[in-house]
């Protein structure tokens, strides 16, 4: 790997992290931006949203239902990043925790972001992402065909 593609692979890294400072600053212009005109976004039962449009929709539902900013953290690790030229995919962990005032365990869910990456105008911008949920506070442990799906990598 060169020099260059380390750097390219640290700016797909930044866009992500920014994702989490957006999301959980509840900054929706911001959001949206890290996102190309047509992305997709597979977020299972919180739904698909395709383009702009819909990101900034189904974003601003969500973010809106959490609270004020910081009421939420949604904290990745141990991200993986495949540059191929001018697109990249990346998987990484997922602990999504609500804080609050009650007192209650704020770890929500579980899951994996797998995302693909594509580089517009010199930025790297998410053109599809997708949240595999492994856990849930409300359901426990993910099962059936995604179950099956994490395990084996099919499509």
């Amino acid at each position: 790997m060169t020099p260059e593609e380390l750097c390219e692979i640290e700016e797909i890294r930044r866009a992500k992290h920014m994702y989490s400072w957006m999301y959980d600053g509840a900054d929706v212009d911001g959001l949206v931006d890290l996102f190309t005109d047509d992305a997709i976004c597979e977020f299972g039962p919180y739904g698909t949203w395709t383009g702009k449009d819909a990101i900034r929709d189904g974003y601003s539902l969500n973010i809106g239902r959490e609270g004020s900013p910081f009421s939420t953290i949604h904290a990745m690790a141990n991200q993986v990043i495949d540059l191929k030229g001018d697109t990249a995919h990346s998987r990484c962990f997922l602990l999504d925790l609500v804080i609050a005032d009650d007192g209650r365990n704020p770890l929500q869910l579980l899951g994996i972001y797998d995302e693909d990456f594509r580089k517009e105008g010199g930025r790297w911008r998410i053109s599809r992402s997708r949240i595999d949920f492994l856990w849930t506070a409300s359901g426990g442990r993910v099962q059936g065909e995604l179950a099956q799906t994490l395990r084996t990598g099919a499509e």
